[in-house]
């Protein structure tokens, strides 16, 4: 059940970077940095998620 929950938690937190880095792109001068960063924290929880599963 722990491991349900933790799935759940890092998909939220995936959710959350996917509207940061939309936010980000959208800016007028996105910071290619910032989105380097959000793009790697999504791989790494979506790997995260796919090794639960």
């Amino acid at each position: 059940m722990a491991s349900m929950e933790r799935v759940k938690s890092l998909q939220a937190k995936h959710a959350q970077l996917d509207s940061q880095l939309d936010r980000e792109r959208n800016r007028p001068e996105p910071d290619v940095v910032t989105v380097q960063h959000l793009k790697r924290e999504k791989l790494r929880i979506k790997d995260e998620i796919a090794r639960m599963a």
